[in-house]
């Protein structure tokens, strides 16, 4: 709305210069030197729309648009007063206005249309876009449907704002219309996870429109790959990190130079510390995969693998732990039946 607003008062603002132009040159040239100058602005307007990269609307930029054309119109002042002899002193004055228009309007347009690039850079300063309040935190399609997001959020664990961008949403809803169940299921439950996000009393969250170039690329049904780039793109753009427990959606973020925050890395932090020596009881469930093994898990869903474990399968054992291992997927806590203590039936 705001280019809009530009755009009108600028195409105003030419055809005015065109006709005071036919009046200097002469009675009788207003009109057509009012339809000239409204024409050139109109083929300015043209081109500028054709070309332009980003619809982005700062108040700021009219200002400084307004500064840049005054400051080129009065460079070039002195130029158009070697022809005034020539030319009238009427004409080179309305040239002058046209100057500081034409400039004036291409400032604030671009500025407008290249905000988030744009730098006020100073001899070995550099004044960057500053990040107001805290990082936005822009959540992917899988830690939506993992749903732990909602069971944190609800903790009051997030102080910065959480974004879900218009082409998430788009995927969700992909992945809730599948033709399979499984697939319809995970989509239909990452939206209600979305819903319970909405209504979490004090949590900013909010979905978000993707710019004309990234909507351009975030077809309903698109790859996970694809929405995945466009995730590390905005987050990049944006200063903000990302949400997710896809391990490659986490590599490829990383790589890019974006922050990610891994849900199941948190809840491994936040997983029983058991050191070797500790003692357990855990309730032996099945089978392990070398003979005489049986295998349990913990309260946190942490596999314990028990060695000779296969006659306290159904029972609940004492063991000792012998070793931890720490992998990508979690712990796993490896240990031997306590001999000292008889074990219980469940």
């Amino acid at each position: 709305m705001l280019v809009f607003i530009i755009r009108t008062l600028f195409f105003l603002a030419m055809a005015a210069t065109g006709f005071a132009f036919g009046r200097a040159m002469g009675t009788g040239n207003e009109l057509w030197g009012m339809i000239g100058f409204a024409g050139g602005a109109v083929a300015v307007i043209v081109f500028d729309a054709l070309f332009r990269r980003k619809d982005i609307k700062v108040i700021s930029a009219v200002f400084f648009g307004l500064v840049v054309g005054v400051v080129v119109a009065a460079l070039l002042g002195p130029v158009l007063d070697m022809y005034e002899a020539t030319l009238g002193k009427g004409i080179t004055d309305v040239v002058k206005i046209a100057i500081a228009t034409l400039t004036a309007y291409l400032a604030v347009s671009l500025i407008l249309q290249t905000k988030d690039d744009f730098r006020f850079i100073i001899p070995y300063i550099e004044f960057a876009k500053q990040q107001k309040g805290g990082r936005p935190l822009l959540l992917d399609t899988s830690v939506i449907i993992d749903g732990r997001i909602a069971d944190i959020a609800e903790t009051h664990f997030f102080d910065a704002p959480l974004v879900v961008p218009r082409f998430v949403l788009m995927e969700l809803q992909a992945i809730a219309d599948s033709s399979d169940k499984l697939k319809r299921d995970r989509g239909r439950r990452g939206l209600d996870i979305l819903n319970r996000l909405q209504t979490i009393h004090g949590l900013d969250i909010h979905i978000e429109d993707a710019s004309a170039a990234h909507a351009a690329h975030a077809a309903p049904g698109a790859s996970g790959e694809g929405v995945d780039q466009l995730l590390v793109r905005v987050a990049s753009e944006r200063s903000g990190r990302i949400v997710t427990v896809d391990y490659n959606l986490n590599k490829v973020a990383t790589v890019s130079g974006v922050e990610v925050l891994n849900i199941n890395d948190l809840a491994n932090a936040l997983k029983q510390t058991v050191m070797p020596g500790t003692t357990l009881e855990v309730s032996v469930l099945r089978l392990g995969q070398e003979d005489g093994q049986g295998v349990g898990y913990m309260e946190d869903g942490t596999m314990v693998v028990v060695e000779d474990g296969k006659d306290q399968i159904g029972k609940t054992a004492t063991i000792t732990v012998t070793n931890v291992i720490q992998k990508s997927a979690g712990r796993i806590i490896f240990g031997r039946v306590d001999t000292g203590q008889k074990p219980r039936g469940r």
